[in-house]
C-alpha cells in the first residue's frame, strides 16, 4: 500500500474520531500523530518535534493560565468589572479591553497576553451580553501595541 493511501485512510479515521469525540481529542490528536510515525509516514524522531518550539509552549502555558481564569471566575469578575467602568456599549467595551490588553502586554509577552485574555474577553462580552466576535480583533491589535 502506498504511503499517501496509508496517509489518507490515517486521516479518515482520525477525522470520524473528531467528529464523534468517541475517545476524548487530545489522546486522538496524540494517537494520530504517533500513528504517523508507526506507519512511516514520517520519521519518528519528528513526530512531536514541532511540540519542543518556544512558541508552542508559551502558547500552551499560556492557556492553562488562561482556563484557570475562566475556571476560577477571575475571568468573570474582570469582565463584570470592565462592564461596570465602561458600560455595555461595543464601542466602550472595545476600549476598554484594548486598555487592558494594552496594559498587561506591556509588561509581559504579547502573545501571551492574547492567549491569556481571551477567556477575559469572553466574560466581557458575556457580562455585556454582545458577541464575542467583535471584541477579540481589537484585544489582538491592542496586545500588539504593548
Amino acid at each position: 500500500m502506498s504511503p499517501a493511501i496509508k496517509c489518507l485512510i490515517l486521516l479518515a479515521v482520525v477525522a470520524l474520531f473528531f467528529v464523534t469525540e468517541l475517545i476524548p481529542l487530545a489522546i486522538t490528536a496524540t494517537a494520530g500523530a504517533i500513528a504517523c510515525g508507526l506507519l512511516g509516514l514520517i520519521p519518528a524522531k519528528q513526530v512531536f518535534s514541532g511540540l519542543s518550539n518556544s512558541t508552542v509552549i508559551l502558547f500552551a502555558g499560556m492557556f492553562v493560565v488562561g482556563a484557570a481564569m475562566f475556571y476560577t471566575g477571575l475571568a468573570q469578575a474582570i469582565g463584570n468589572k470592565v462592564v461596570h467602568l465602561c458600560g455595555t456599549g461595543e464601542n466602550s467595551l472595545m476600549f476598554g479591553l484594548m486598555v487592558v490588553g494594552t496594559v498587561l502586554s506591556s509588561v509581559l509577552s504579547n502573545t501571551g497576553t492574547a492567549a491569556c485574555l481571551l477567556p477575559v474577553a469572553l466574560g466581557i462580552c458575556s457580562a455585556a451580553k454582545i458577541p464575542a466576535s467583535r471584541q477579540l480583533m481589537p484585544l489582538a491589535f491592542a496586545c500588539g501595541w504593548g
